[in-house]
């Protein structure tokens, strides 16, 4: 048995304009929306997210999830350069010990999205 691809599905109550901060802010591409499912798919390059209102299979309270996402980048300095006068910022960018340079933002949910680069 081979795992393929992690997928994540984000919970969002504000689909519109969860798609406009992640197309018009970090540049992804919407490649399907289904209003009558409250549903959507997003890409930029290899990452894919999922988007969706919840619903009754969901034990829903309230948007939340505890952990980030961690996504690594060619140029970690050129996107906090472009992002970090539009978005809440996490942290701020920074080396750390374990041979990362990264930061962190939220997005408009309040999901935490990291974006690191290995130091060489």
């Amino acid at each position: 048995m081979t795992f393929e691809k992690l997928r994540p599905m984000l919970w969002t109550e504000k689909m519109d304009e969860t798609i406009a901060f992640y197309c018009e802010i970090l540049g992804f591409i919407c490649a399907e929306k289904d209003d009558s499912l409250g549903w959507a798919s997003l890409y930029k390059n290899d990452i894919e997210i999922m988007l969706a209102k919840p619903n009754a299979h969901e034990d829903y309270k309230h948007i939340g999830f505890s952990g980030s996402f961690y996504i690594t980048v060619d140029d970690v300095d050129a996107l906090w350069l472009e992002i970090k006068d539009k978005v809440k910022i996490c942290y701020p960018i920074e080396d750390f010990s374990w041979n990362m340079r990264e930061f962190a933002i939220y997005d408009n949910n309040g999901y935490i999205l990291q974006f690191g680069q290995e130091i060489s």
